[in-house]
């Protein structure tokens, strides 16, 4: 038809560009996996530290590639908070692996056709992420990330999660069909790997079509090793000190990571190791220092970096009644979740304040229920608090709160209240309540056990349900913590010594 068609015409640039597609596309050509679990692993161990989980997931792929002729590329799913590695490792699988790399961002997509492509009716169409990512790739089994999974969004023009259930499932991947090629391509031996901040807002069955790997926030003594190891060598190359001794002591870096940082990976903690190395090198471009070594001390950062805007505050040693310690999960990773209640002269109503979501409102509600029905218990009249207000507060008040897990801090808070009798100091807790006083399992409980250890939490309160998990846990997090497996709050009233 091109050979009918005059050169000028319009159709004829179409039908071209539609033909170079077909001719650039790897039909058949494929990289040559790397099937050496050693040389492997010293690459994933040499990129990141920790992420266990992950490098046991990728070495048995390789183990399984070296006893199978053909077989099928896994779909991982990488969730955690921003700055843990999720982009990064799945560049290092890819290197581990011998293979291309391509990256998709899905963040804000809104139209399917970003995935399955334009129709060729339209002007400009053009092929979907999936099959240009193919292209760039230059070979049909890379490791193609999809970035931000948790951020598509759906709107009249479709939905890109639909669109990307046929990419990510096993069974109809082998048959993918772009509406711009038109051609069934295989994508099943892609290795596609995704990342997500939060599960929350992935339609059920696209989860259901990936294997899901949480990569948890680090330590605070882990963050210096990757700090030490890993981060400051690249800054140094980046800001050109590469013919500079420059140390940071191991109170320096810890400074940074309490004062100047508030996150579960590592990217804000990258940025000031960044900004102390540019003033270093404004130091010697400016010829102000003839100096050939640098060692940075606590004493130095605040020098480099001004006022720390992060001044955690400590724990009260005395709480007074009506305080609870409770913890919390976010995207951002675990957080301690104070929650205070007071009572004043009223009618009997309550009142919630801290930018509560309904989820979390409701959690109150079910609390102020359940204390009630412990009156006998606690020692306390159940007239007085007909005649009284509640008010209960999350501080923080800027910061948006939600989920059920709170409950059991918020029924120990108003528990105390009445109660007139303090909780201890050293005890933070979580689980969502029932109006039976069951304490049901709640999620996200490494994250929240992290932060107790931040925070120099003694003891931790947990839902019994939730025991297994703690296989999940790092030693090192658990080391220190005094869990207490709980399956009704009677259990907690007595350890903090409420009753009666």
């Amino acid at each position: 038809k091109l050979s009918r068609i005059p050169p000028t015409s319009p159709e004829a640039g179409v039908i071209r560009s539609y033909i170079d597609w077909l001719f650039e596309l790897p039909w058949n050509k494929t990289s040559q996996d790397s099937k050496d679990l050693k040389e492997s692993e010293r690459i994933l161990n040499e990129d990141h530290y920790g992420l266990e989980k992950i490098k046991q997931r990728i070495t048995e792929h390789i183990a399984v590639m070296m006893l199978s002729d053909s077989p099928r590329g896994p779909i991982l799913c990488f969730v955690g908070p921003p700055g843990v590695g999720k982009t990064s490792v799945a560049q290092s699988v890819a290197r581990a692996l011998g293979r291309k790399f391509v990256r998709a961002s899905l963040g804000g997509l809104h139209d399917e056709a970003e995935i399955r492509g334009h129709r060729r009716t339209y002007i400009g169409a053009m092929p979907g992420k999936i099959i240009q990512g193919i292209r760039r790739a230059g070979t049909k089994n890379p490791v193609f990330l999809l970035d931000e999974i948790d951020k598509i969004g759906h709107d009249y023009r479709g939905d890109p999660a639909a669109a990307l259930m046929e990419v990510l499932d096993p069974e109809q991947n082998r048959t993918f069909m772009d509406n711009y090629i038109e051609i069934p391509f295989d994508l099943s031996q892609v290795m596609f790997i995704t990342t997500a901040n939060t599960l929350q807002g992935i339609p059920e069955p696209l989860l259901d079509r990936m294997e899901i790997l949480r990569l948890p926030g680090y330590l605070e003594t882990e963050k210096v090793i990757i700090a030490r190891d890993f981060l400051l060598p690249k800054a140094i190359k980046r800001n050109g000190l590469v013919n500079y001794k420059i140390e940071f002591t191991e109170t320096a870096l810890k400074r940074i990571i309490r004062n100047y940082t508030r996150e579960a990976g590592v990217r804000e903690l990258e940025r000031k190791i960044d900004e102390i190395l540019r003033k270093i090198a404004v130091k010697i471009a400016g010829n102000k220092t003839r100096k050939k070594k640098f060692t940075i001390d606590e004493s130095d950062v605040d020098d480099y970096l001004g006022v720390p805007p992060y001044i955690e505050s400590p724990i009260p040693e005395r709480l007074v009644p009506g305080e609870a310690l409770g913890l919390a999960w976010t995207s951002f990773g675990g957080e301690l979740l104070r929650v205070e209640a007071l009572l004043l002269p009223g009618k009997g109503t309550a009142k919630f304040t801290g930018m509560l979501g309904d989820v979390l409102k409701e959690s109150v509600e079910a609390a102020l229920s359940l204390v009630r029905s412990r009156a006998d218990v606690l020692g306390f009249n159940p007239e007085k608090v007909l005649k009284s207000d509640i008010h209960i507060h999350f501080p923080e008040g800027a910061v948006p709160k939600d989920g059920p897990s709170a409950g059991v801090a918020i029924f120990s808070a108003v528990a105390s209240l009445l109660a007139g009798r303090p909780l201890p100091n050293d005890i933070a807790m979580t689980g969502e309540i029932t109006l039976t006083g069951r304490v049901l399992k709640i999620g996200g409980l490494p994250e929240k056990l992290l932060a107790a250890r931040r925070y120099g939490i003694k003891r931790v309160v947990i839902p019994k349900l939730n025991e297994n998990d703690l296989k999940e846990v790092k030693p090192e997090i658990l080391s220190g913590l005094e869990i207490i497996p709980v399956s009704t709050v009677d259990e907690v009233l007595e350890l903090v010594s409420l009753r009666k």
